[in-house]
């Protein structure tokens, strides 16, 4: 019997010995941060790899041969999970059993993933906003171990997070969804037996989510999902709500709380079919402006993209001015949006700064197009994405080799146009996104048989990334790495997209059935 247990704590020491050698230093780090709450800041000072972690465990009776979860949680939360059939789990095997036997706080999850989402452009920014509270000698310092030295400053802690929130605002508020999810996973009930009324707690809204608390003899989250079609706007001082959804979970659900809270950070995507996509495509001008070869390419390669997203796509060609704006207003007042889940519009045409030219070489304010679909002018499309993809110049024509074009105006110099960003030419409502073909003052370009750098880089990206559950702005951060790559045949020619937006959730398009087009 004892020559067995031997033999079994043998077998034992060389799995976590094998685990140990296929560990690099980022993983011994992210494991060291992990423990703080399970093990002291003093035990953890010295620890130089992930043996000395396991000793420290095992001490601690967290790790031994019977139960070896912790260590798969460890590494499941590090995304080491090919080491997990090391312990005899699978990544699913663990997920399962997370919500009971995981011991990982809410609040470590958080720092962790927050630290995951902070670039080295932002740890700069983020050192030198806290520098009165860093040491003065000079260090290089990790986002991991800056954390660790805010919390040893008592100036993070589970109840605290208010100077972290301060940060993330300031140098990325995309990072506060983090924060906020965590938030709202610490709303926890009294166990007690009694039936008072439900009352809103203290943190009550995200979003259209509204957290109750009902005591009963189990602790229970208690979810109200407004899914009701009148919503609060900034010009309306009341908010009626008729359909409300009920969604029950046990305290001890916190991990799958948490998740559910992140996934309804999205925005909605399952209505009865999934929106309209317009795209006007102007090849042809009546007087100085050039036609736009291989703008029918992009034009049949955002219609078959889009429908394959599962959008209704209407297609319109070589439209004037007045006739862009008429289209707009037919569009602004169709009934149909009220069963959709979005709306697109796509302009390929010439232009030049926070404008589009019509085909009778007239401009038409991109600002003016978009204010035709905010909540107040349409209101079947309130609190829904509104996405416009612009493919034009805002800068003036430059030099160009002959198999690149741009979409721009040749110069008239007596005429200089003052510039307008992307940013000022969206609605300041929110839900609206505006994808620019290239940033303010510059001209795009458009290979005249291939078709406009930007909207090939966009129709291959979507393809490509939504079949993977990615939202539009991380594929928007692809397409301006695409389009930044490309060169013109000369290497002359450069072009840089340029998004601004006001959503207020991730914008994530179901994955469709059928495999991408092309």
């Amino acid at each position: 019997s004892s020559n067995m247990e031997d033999d079994v704590s043998l077998k034992f020491r060389q799995q976590l010995l094998l685990i140990d050698e296929n560990l690099v230093a980022e993983d011994v780090a992210a494991l060291k941060f992990l423990c703080i709450g399970l093990l002291s800041f003093r035990k953890l000072e010295n620890v130089k790899s992930a043996l000395d972690i396991f000793q420290l465990l095992m001490a601690e009776e967290y790790l031994n041969e019977e139960d070896t979860f912790l260590l798969a949680e460890l590494l499941y939360r590090i995304k080491c999970h090919s080491l997990l059939k090391k312990l005899g789990y699978t990544k699913e095997k663990v997920q399962e059993c997370l919500h009971e036997k995981g011991r990982v706080s809410p609040y470590r999850q958080m720092l962790y993933e927050l630290s995951e989402n902070i670039t080295n452009e932002m740890l700069k920014d983020i050192v030198f906003l806290l520098q009165n509270y860093l040491p003065k000698r000079r260090i290089t310092l990790s986002a991991l171990e800056l954390l660790v030295l805010l919390e040893k400053q008592g100036l993070l802690t589970e109840n605290n997070i208010q100077m972290l929130e301060e940060v993330c605002m300031n140098v990325s508020p995309d990072l506060l969804e983090t924060v906020n999810c965590y938030k709202m996973s610490k709303v926890s009930l009294p166990q007690q037996e009694n039936t008072l009324p439900v009352k809103e707690s203290s943190l009550s809204h995200t979003g259209d989510i509204k957290v109750f608390t009902q005591p009963c003899s189990e602790s229970w989250f208690v979810i109200i999902i407004n899914s009701g079609t009148k919503q609060k706007h900034k010009s309306k001082k009341l908010s009626v709500t008729t359909e409300f959804s009920l969604c029950f979970f046990p305290s001890g659900c916190k991990l799958f709380f948490l998740f559910f809270l992140q996934k309804m950070t999205s925005y909605k995507m399952d209505g009865p079919h999934r929106g309209f996509c317009l795209v006007i495509n102007n090849v042809e001008f009546d007087r100085s402006l050039q036609e736009r070869k291989g703008s029918c390419k992009d034009a049949e390669e955002l219609k078959r993209v889009f429908t394959w997203l599962g959008l209704h796509v209407r297609t319109y060609k070589n439209l004037t001015s007045q006739e862009i704006k008429d289209v707009m207003r037919t569009w602004q007042h169709l009934q149909g949006h009220k069963d959709g889940d979005c709306f697109i519009c796509c302009i390929l045409s010439h232009g030049e700064s926070g404008a589009i030219y019509g085909k009778d070489e007239e401009l038409v304010s991109i600002r003016m197009i978009m204010s035709h679909f905010t909540a107040t002018q349409c209101p079947q499309l309130a609190e829904k994405p509104k996405l416009f993809f612009i493919q034009a110049c805002q800068g003036r024509e430059i030099q160009r080799p002959v198999y690149v074009e741009a979409d721009a105006r040749i110069p008239d110099l007596s005429s200089v146009q003052q510039n307008i960003s992307p940013s000022e030419s969206i609605p300041e409502e929110a839900d609206f996104l505006l994808g620019m073909a290239t940033i303010d003052g510059y001209a795009s370009f458009r290979h005249i048989q291939q078709g406009a750098w930007y909207i090939q880089a966009l129709c291959s990206k979507l393809q490509l990334l939504v079949p993977r559950g990615e939202d539009i702005l991380s594929i928007l951060t692809e397409v301006n790495e695409d389009v930044g790559r490309r060169v013109d045949r000369l290497g002359t020619k450069k072009q840089m997209p340029q998004p601004a937006y006001t959503l207020r959730r991730k914008f994530i398009f179901p994955i469709p059935r059928d495999p991408p087009p092309s």
